[in-house]
């Protein structure tokens, strides 16, 4: 063939190309498309407000209950066609996570992407992997003795660890990051709680533990995977470079760590989840080898640490702003310690809530469940769809591509929570005389927890940590934020503070005996 033949094949091919991808972009609902680029230049501006700028893009797709979906057409990041379905619609959200369970998976992109820090544990795994790994998980997580687990880290770590570094801030009248210190506290508690060893990152002199440094910089290096075409990290990984570097290095440290947990548990097994597990069997009926657990392991322990942290972050800062909430907090707290501790408020302090006192607060449930609604530690989750379907709102999705559900835009949108939806009001959450915790009757207008066969089994242990860390800052001090101090998001799969939540801790007097808390 000659060039100018060449040449005319190859203009008149991407000129078919831009012509086919305009007039299909035109079609959709969502930002503008532009020839090409699709939505990309959008996209890019508001790279730094990204979940914000996905639910006003869901909120104007016509304003009616029926329809909340949206298609952004990013032609170099999208995984086929070059278009990407985003929902917040509850029942499309049902139909993905219960309906049609098995038409959304994990799917390859996600998993390849995880698989060297998670490997097929249970948040990276589907079929017949994933099922064994939930049942045996679900067998444990029922239990009562895990609950009493879960109850002495949290509060061994709270009075050996957290009061002792709040005290010594606020007797210095220094400031603290609430977010660093819960970030610490949580890891601390999911490590003791998964394979029994203390990593011991929350202490005084806030020390680097090289498994926290390792895990931390291996999530951030595995979660930018996800943000690239897969041909890209794999030359890297090839390449040795950057973030693939990164990675190799720090999974080293993590594996070597947990090879230790492996062993100290096969020689003293105890009462934590590694040791429970190493007592069942697999799909085929044997043991789970080491490497197995190892994964496992860390599959809780990603899980358990950065979302409950990432929520009392949220919730500390909501609470800041709003006063009269907090007052009801700290009423209900000296109302049941009243009645299981006695009027020597004294002993209100000595120790943090037992889980039997944590589980009669159910303002501060409703206050935490609020903040969830406003601020989902996921605020974004992803599925691969197996075969052509049609959305109940009659968005039709393509096999092979990639369907989103923005968990952070289901909670402001007034079709769905009505007129008031941005306001932090836990009221909502409570039945008519104030008593009893109520969740919407449509469980889908609320996944922070995921729903249908994968909701999260460690839903009950994160709002018994997240009642025992609120209670025990909030008995004891008020909190304000340090001047000048920027809340923001970051993006990232989880929704962190970029800055983290600086604060200062004001002591909080003791009401008389009778009397309501003073906020």
């Amino acid at each position: 063939m000659e060039t100018p033949s060449i040449v005319f094949f190859v203009v008149a091919a991407a000129s078919a190309y831009v012509l086919w991808f305009y007039l299909l972009a035109r079609k959709l609902t969502g930002p503008k498309m532009w020839p090409v680029v699709g939505s990309l230049p959008a996209l890019f501006m508001n790279r730094r407000r990204i979940h914000d700028w996905i639910s006003g893009n869901l909120r104007e797709t016509g304003g009616a209950a029926t329809y909340q979906t949206c298609t952004l057409a990013l032609p170099f990041l999208a995984y086929k066609q070059g278009f990407y379905t985003v929902t917040c619609h509850p029942k499309n959200i049902e139909h993905i996570l219960r309906t049609r369970f098995d038409n959304y998976p994990k799917g390859p992109t996600w998993q390849t992407a995880f698989h060297d820090l998670l490997g097929q544990g249970i948040f990276n795994s589907d079929g017949d992997t994933w099922l064994i790994q939930r049942k045996t998980a679900a067998l444990e997580f029922t239990t009562r003795t895990l609950r009493q687990a879960m109850s002495r880290w949290v509060n061994r770590t709270i009075k050996m660890r957290l009061w002792r570094i709040l005290e010594k801030a606020a007797s210095e009248k220094s400031s603290v990051d609430m977010q660093d210190l819960l970030l610490r506290l949580t890891f601390d508690n999911i490590c003791g709680l998964t394979f029994g060893k203390d990593p011991e990152t929350l202490s005084p002199d806030f020390p680097e533990n090289p498994f926290s440094m390792a895990f931390d910089s291996a999530t951030e290096s595995t979660l930018q995977r996800l943000l690239y075409p897969g041909f890209l990290w794999r030359l890297k990984k090839f390449l040795r470079i950057g973030a693939e570097r990164r990675l190799k290095q720090s999974l080293r440290v993590v594996e070597n760590y947990m090879d230790d947990a492996v062993a100290a548990r096969k020689e003293r097994p105890s009462d934590d989840l590694l040791s429970r597990f190493m007592k069942k069997r697999d799909v085929d009926g044997n043991v789970f080898p080491t490497s197995v657990l190892q994964r496992i392991a860390l599959n809780f322990v990603l899980a358990g640490r950065d979302t409950s942290s990432v929520a009392l972050s949220w919730f500390f800062w909501l609470i800041m702003n709003n006063p009269r909430v907090e007052e009801k907090i700290t009423t209900e707290l000296s109302t049941v310690l009243r009645e299981t501790r006695g009027d020597d408020q004294t002993k209100w302090l000595e120790e943090p809530l037992v889980f039997d006192e944590a589980d009669r607060l159910i303002y501060l449930k409703a206050a935490l469940a609020e903040t969830l609604r406003l601020y989902p530690s996921v605020p974004e989750d992803f599925k691969y769809v197996v075969s052509d379907d049609i959305l109940p709102d009659g968005t039709y999705v393509p096999a092979g591509t990639t369907v989103t559900y923005s968990i952070y835009s289901v909670g402001r949108m007034k079709t769905i929570w009505g007129e008031d939806c941005l306001e932090f009001k836990p009221e909502r959450w409570l039945s008519t005389g104030g008593d009893r915790f109520e969740p919407p009757k449509d469980g889908y207008k609320f996944v922070a927890f995921n729903a249908g066969p994968r909701t999260c089994l460690g839903k009950d242990l994160a709002y018994l940590q997240m009642k025992s860390v609120a209670s025990a800052v909030l008995l004891r001090y008020r909190l304000s934020p340090v001047p000048g101090h920027r809340v923001e998001q970051k993006m990232s799969l989880t929704l962190f503070m970029k800055n983290g939540l600086r604060v200062y801790l004001h002591p909080r007097g003791l009401e008389p005996p009778g009397a309501a808390t003073s906020a």
